[in-house]
């Protein structure tokens, strides 16, 4: 039996900065527009909503940003993180390609999300923020941030996808477990006047990202604290940066440069997060790696999209981002990936596709989690459902490159599965549905997008 290749580095080798794509970008950024007068948003108008650090790094222009020694400092506890060969899925699939990928569910919340959950908690904290209002999908950016806001004494009032408050009881459970001062709301709830008004409409509404956010946000307006979100703006994929960073030092360790690197997508920080780094290499024509994101087929904004100004949220309250978008009043259907239910793209990752720096795929859920049974089965780890996307992807292109090949894939492996079991459960007793997105639905949705262009 071969041993199991794992390319680690030490804490003295992890990196000392973020990097930032947009200083890369051959076309600049279209910015943020207001949402009552259209027009773009400056510094003042996010002040009530994040602190100014965060502030800066959105809208920055330079290429890297100093990980402050406190950020890092809680880093080493959890990173670097180590990659993996996957060489019991290569001989499953008798393929030519080196499978590798970057495990991040070793971290204590069980996902990449920690990587900005770490400083943007210590941002807040630093100007004196003492709570801090989010939104949860599945829950792994709930309980992130549930672990960082507890190295600074934080309140934390989070409001979770209601079909994955129901689904995955025991996420409410790490979060609280983490800090004694998390509370859990589902979303749609009564707490806010957006969420009496969905309630009133159907009292048993599923939820999704959009509808979190926008009561996440019209609850930190009423309290006066501040907003912190996971996923879509730059400073929190500058964050997940670290992530691709590591990874380059790790592969060139080995002397390999990946040929594919493959992630998942919701709002896209993961992604972001493994590729950036590598895309800057693509940028400058170093290396030409093909970079693959993977969305569900429930919510399938790159694929099925289209590009323009749009809301953040379905309550309206956000800025309008130009983005890849299926509108912001799209409800996805209730897939168990419930970090992917979100209706738009992080605008640089917008900008790669428009550029065909990335392509987009979509799956639907059964055939995603055909894919996770095979990774259980060869590496022995359940992946989370939102990274079985990035494994369905993986297997379809080792599949295709035949033994003598040199071809090396690399993905994102962004967190574990172990929370998931009643997904698991169900796609083992044959009752799982693919709940592929409407597409009535979606032409309408679109329509709402407010400028396009």
């Amino acid at each position: 039996m071969t041993h199991k290749e794992i390319l680690r580095l030490s804490i003295e080798e992890m990196p000392r900065s973020y990097y930032n794509i947009a200083a890369d970008l051959k076309i600049p950024l279209s910015p943020p527009l207001h949402p009552a007068t259209m027009e773009p948003i400056g510094p003042e108008d996010l002040a009530p909503l994040f602190p100014m650090e965060l502030i800066k790094q959105e809208v920055t222009q330079e290429r890297y940003i100093t990980i402050p020694e406190p950020v890092r400092e809680i880093y080493s506890q959890i990173r670097p993180t180590p990659i993996y060969r996957a060489k019991r899925l290569e001989d499953f699939l008798d393929t030519g390609a080196k499978i590798y990928y970057k495990y991040e569910g070793v971290s204590p919340a069980g996902s990449h999300k920690t990587n900005t959950a770490i400083p943007q908690a210590y941002y807040n904290h630093k100007e004196g923020v003492e709570k801090l209002v989010t939104e949860t999908g599945a829950g792994q950016w709930g309980t992130a941030l549930s672990y960082a806001t507890s190295f600074f004494d934080m309140e934390l009032e989070i409001f979770m996808v209601r079909v994955s408050y129901d689904t995955k009881p025991y996420r409410k459970t790490l979060m609280k477990l983490f800090n004694d001062k998390t509370i859990v709301h589902p979303s749609p709830s009564r707490l806010t006047e957006f969420g009496n008004k969905l309630l009133d409409q159907n009292p048993n509404h599923p939820g999704s990202l959009g509808i979190a956010i926008g009561e996440a946000i019209e609850q930190t307006m009423k309290t006066g604290s501040k907003y912190s979100l996971g996923s879509v703006l730059n400073h929190v994929l500058i964050h997940q940066t670290i992530i691709g960073q590591e990874a380059k030092i790790q592969m060139n360790a080995i002397d390999n440069y990946p040929d594919i690197i493959i992630g998942c997508v919701g709002g896209g920080s993961n992604l972001a997060g493994l590729a950036y780094p590598f895309i800057k290499d693509k940028i400058e024509k170093k290396y030409d790696t093909e970079i693959i994101a993977v969305e569900s087929e429930a919510a399938p904004k790159m694929t099925k999209g289209q590009i323009g100004y749009d809301f953040g949220d379905s309550g309206q309250m956000t800025p309008l981002l130009r983005m890849y978008s299926i509108g912001s009043d799209f409800i996805p259907p209730p897939v168990h990936a419930g970090g992917l239910r979100y209706h738009g793209l992080a605008p640089t990752l917008t900008a790669l596709l428009e550029q065909n720096l990335v392509i987009a795929k979509a799956y639907p859920q059964v055939e995603v989690f055909d894919a996770a049974k095979i990774f259980i089965q060869t590496e022995g780890i359940i992946p989370a459902p939102e990274s079985s996307h990035a494994i369905v992807e993986t297997i379809k292109q080792a599949r295709k490159i035949p033994k003598g090949t040199d071809k090396t894939i690399l993905f994102n492996l962004s967190g574990h599965g172990y929370l998931d079991l009643l997904g698991y459960e169900e796609y083992l007793q044959g009752t799982m549905q693919d709940h592929v997105a409407n597409a009535t639905d979606i032409t309408k949705s679109i329509q709402t997008i407010k400028i396009s262009n």
